[in-house]
């Protein structure tokens, strides 16, 4: 199978680099007294895995469907375990998502969190490793061990910084995503027990019986239907979102939620042709119920964070619809919005984070007419809330067209049926833009104006004045953090081939491997 391997060309193990540098970051936190120094060493450490992943970018050849920057090393020879790390088409984009989004959840807890901060940034950073290790592991074992590593820290993120009910959340979450994990379990050793390797990309070239596919599929399928999370698994994720700190639910939305879908189209599709096929109507029917029900859910919130919570549950529909098409447009599309919903709904909770500092309220009645005191704040807002809901110009647009045109292409009737999320997410956002901007229907908004004005940028914002409360605009980082994401809604909107390209040699490959296990299941009947 070494010709689906392409070593690596850059004469460092760079996977392994970017994988153990948050780690060994964490393992400092512990010897650093001092606050600020903490968080300045957090920052340095994200930043620098950040720039370390760079050449995962620039040298990536476009051009081949082989995993690239292979790293190979004997672990357990006796069982045929090696430690296998490489990156495709598929992942690579994933992990360039990941180390780029993580110093922004340092950022946006600089003021946020106070208590226990060693700890938290060592959370943050093992998090990162967990989540690296996902998207460049070769193989199941490996794959798993990093797949329910994540588990704790983001467990710890929710149960020891989280909000008033974050007992519930945290272990909600983690039973959910626990038990949908035994099952991945079970598949990962029935696949050994059945081919005798560990390894990914060999799985892929078996046949199996359509029985044993259709249980390996259904196993698999669940533990990602929750992680994802599609209707009707997706329960636990509005309450692990609003008890979660602002870092806990950028984390949750911008990378943990696409493992679900990464899962599908590393396991599901290429190991499972024909189950794939014989299950994808019923996956696709949940799908476009995920989008019309989370639409409908997000339209009745009056709190913020549970808006954008529900919001997640419709636009991960619209991914798990478009892998599920399978065809290239909606293959693509469900990658790019992988993407893009990490980019979007990221930044719209850090929003949320920076106005609750500002305000201690998330509802949306307490947070309204802020127009007039926080134009640069409103205007990030707006950019974020017209890219959710897929504004022409933005890069969920892009991604949404894809699956929709994909849709229409194979099944016109579910793209038509899919048409009013789209019409539910426009409704929803625009209802939350014009009351935090504009309306100033409720009374006891106006006078926390003045408070802002004569308290101008205020230091004493952890008291809580009632309604009268201090309202500044975004400070330095807060801005650097949001334009930095900004930057990628329009540069992904108005130019995604960079992007698309780098998916499409592994996309094109991972169809024509679904393609060629149904059709050899034909000839086999």
């Amino acid at each position: 199978m070494t010709n689906a391997l392409l070593y690596n060309s850059l004469g460092y193990p760079i996977l392994s680099v970017i994988l153990l540098t948050p780690l060994a970051g964490a393992a400092c936190c512990f010897f650093i007294r001092n606050q600020t120094v903490l968080k300045l060493w957090g920052l340095l450490v994200t930043l620098m895995t950040a720039a370390l992943s760079l050449p995962l970018w620039t040298a990536f050849d476009r051009s081949t469907a082989a995993y690239q920057f292979v790293e190979e090393l004997e672990w357990f020879p006796s069982i045929g375990l090696s430690y296998q790390l490489g990156v495709d088409g598929i992942s690579v984009l994933l992990v360039l998502l990941t180390t780029l989004i993580m110093p922004l959840c340092i950022l946006c807890s600089w003021k946020y969190i106070e208590h226990r901060l060693a700890e938290f940034i060592f959370v943050i950073l093992a998090m990162e490793t967990a989540m690296i290790g996902v998207f460049v592991s070769m193989n199941t074992v490996l794959f798993y061990i990093f797949w329910e590593a994540m588990l704790i820290p983001m467990y710890l993120l929710i149960a020891v910084w989280g909000g008033p009910r974050k007992d519930y959340a945290a272990i909600k979450f983690f039973l959910y995503t626990f038990i949908g994990s035994i099952f991945f379990l079970v598949a990962i050793v029935a696949l050994r027990v059945k081919t005798g390797t560990f390894f990914i990309p060999d799985l892929m070239a078996s046949e199996y019986s359509f029985a044993w596919q259709a249980w390996i599929f259904a196993a698999c399928a669940l533990a990602f239907a929750v992680k994802i999370p599609m209707f009707p698994f997706h329960t636990w994720l509005p309450a692990a979102h609003v008890e979660a700190p602002t870092a806990g639910s950028v984390i949750l939305a911008s990378i943990l939620l696409k493992m679900g879908g990464y899962g599908f189209l590393r396991f599901c599709l290429p190991m499972a042709p024909q189950a794939t096929e014989m299950f994808a109507p019923f996956l696709i029917a949940l799908s476009l119920v995920g989008i019309l029900y989370g639409g409908y859910l997000a339209l009745g919130q009056n709190d913020i964070k549970k808006l954008i919570a529900y919001s997640s549950v419709g636009h991960m529909g619209f991914v798990t619809l478009g892998i599920f098409l399978l065809n290239d447009e909606g293959v693509k599309g469900a990658m790019l919005q992988m993407i893009n919903h990490g980019i979007t709904t990221g930044a719209l909770f850090i929003c949320i984070g920076i106005i609750y500092e500002r305000t201690h309220s998330r509802e949306i009645g307490d947070n309204s007419a802020l127009g007039m005191f926080m134009p640069v704040y409103v205007t990030f807002l707006g950019i974020f809330s017209l890219s959710s809901l897929a504004f022409p110009g933005t890069n969920s647009f892009v991604g949404e067209f894809l699956v929709l045109m994909g849709a229409f292409r194979s099944q016109p009737l579910v793209g038509a049926i899919a048409i009013p999320g789209a019409i539910l997410a426009a409704a929803y956002m625009l209802r939350l833009l014009q009351k935090m901007v504009w309306d100033t229907s409720d009374g006891h908004m106006h006078h926390h104006g003045e408070a802002a004005l004569e308290g101008g940028h205020g230091e004493d914002h952890g008291e809580d004045h009632g309604h009268g409360r201090r309202l500044w605009d975004l400070d330095l980082r807060e801005t650097a953090c949001l334009a930095f994401l900004v930057v990628f809604v329009f540069w992904i909107g108005l130019n995604p081939q960079p992007v698309l390209s780098v998916m499409d040699a592994s996309v094109t490959h991972l169809l024509d491997q679904v393609a060629a296990g149904q059709a050899a299941a034909v000839s086999g009947h």
